[in-house]
């Protein structure tokens, strides 16, 4: 209310005075005080978060120097022992720095990268001694389980679109796969991550601690650093339970110190635990968080049963891919047949386990 007398106060006198800076300076006014806070920035909530990270290491591990002589004493008699335990400290941070600083794969950069592989073959098409129009305008592109042939001749649909439909059921709207936010065609398994902004490949969830999302490209990556992390809790737990056994109600202060430490070191290794099962399991069934947590929700999970892995190859199969066999983070996945999920629904025998089917 006070805002609008005061306009109306202004414009009236701009009116009348005919004054050219009365108004620019109500502007100024509105502006000062109307203008919410600045926000934070995400990137600075990210490395915020880091330091904190960062920071909680250097604490546990300090103090256990700090107040440890007998870990000292090993050191000096035993310094093999000390030096695994720094060396796995270091690569754990290491390993937390790379895969926050890795990208999970997202949809636009697949995107450019089939751009870029259309561009390249139009370019050795020109410079090949037989001309382009006398060719069959169409270029290969890799897709797990298949290989995908694209037109380039006589078609307003783009490669990318053309790459995406091929990967899903005859007579797939494009429209139902095209992403609201970022208004590019989704392949199976992508999803549109808020947080990030970016549709991502085989999107698993957005990691807030690392500050990025976990998606197909950094999985791998994301693993080997929860399996460390967790190496490296329990063994920070076990030094810190060998000095309270040998040093207990000698110094009530350090004591108390120590055991407020452990009790928060065992919470976290606890809920590392229970992240490294959950996602080992992921591996092993080849599945991803979303589509275990939102698997009704999927239109292309809908109908599956829930006890059938539809993307998964088998253990050792999985294991091998999950490792080794991701070669580019923008190789891409169609959806299985109904052929597919029927043999992967069907229950086990005695000869199927004798001949290895669920590997």
């Amino acid at each position: 209310m006070e805002h609008s007398i005061l306009d109306k106060f202004l414009v009236n006198s701009y009116k009348k005075s005919n004054f050219d800076h009365v108004l620019p300076c109500r502007i100024s006014i509105s502006a000062t005080v109307l203008s919410p806070a600045l926000p934070i920035q995400q990137g600075d909530l990210h490395w915020g978060l880091k330091a904190a990270l960062v920071a909680l290491h250097l604490v546990y591990a300090g103090i256990l120097f700090l107040f440890d002589s007998d870990l000292i004493e090993k050191t000096k008699e035993e310094p093999w022992y000390t030096a695994i335990y720094l060396l796995l400290f270091v690569v754990a941070l290491i390993q937390y720095f790379v895969t926050s600083c890795s990208s999970p794969g997202y949809v636009l950069d697949a995107m450019r990268d089939v751009n870029e592989k259309k561009s390249l073959y139009r370019r050795s098409s020109m410079l090949s001694k037989q001309p382009a129009s006398s060719k069959s305008g169409s270029f290969v592109i890799t897709v797990e389980g298949s290989q995908s042939e694209i037109n380039t001749q006589g078609s307003n649909i783009t490669s990318w679109t053309k790459l995406v439909l091929d990967m899903y059921p005859p007579g797939t709207s494009i429209r139902t796969l095209t992403c609201s936010y970022c208004n590019a065609e989704q392949p199976p398994r992508a999803k549109h991550c808020h947080d990030c902004d970016k549709c991502v490949l085989q999107f698993d969830h957005h990691c807030v601690w690392l500050g990025t999302c976990i998606g197909r490209g950094n999985h791998c990556q994301f693993w080997w650093y929860i399996f460390e992390e967790t190496a490296l809790c329990l063994w920070t737990g076990i030094l810190y339970i060998t000095y309270l056994k040998a040093n207990i109600l000698r110094v009530w202060w350090k004591d108390a110190v120590m055991i407020l430490l452990l009790v928060t070191l065992s919470i976290a290794l606890i809920f590392l635990l229970l992240l490294l099962i959950f996602h080992s399991y992921l591996i092993l069934t080849y599945q991803t968080t979303y589509e275990l947590v939102r698997r009704r929700r999927i239109p292309y999970l809908r109908g599956i049963p829930e006890r059938v892995f539809p993307f998964s190859k088998g253990v050792c199969r999985n294991l091998y891919d999950f490792c080794f066999g991701r070669s580019s983070i923008y190789s891409l996945e169609r959806l299985p047949t109904a052929m597919e999920i029927e043999e992967k629904s069907r229950p086990y025998t005695c000869s199927d386990f004798l001949t290895c089917r669920c590997c």
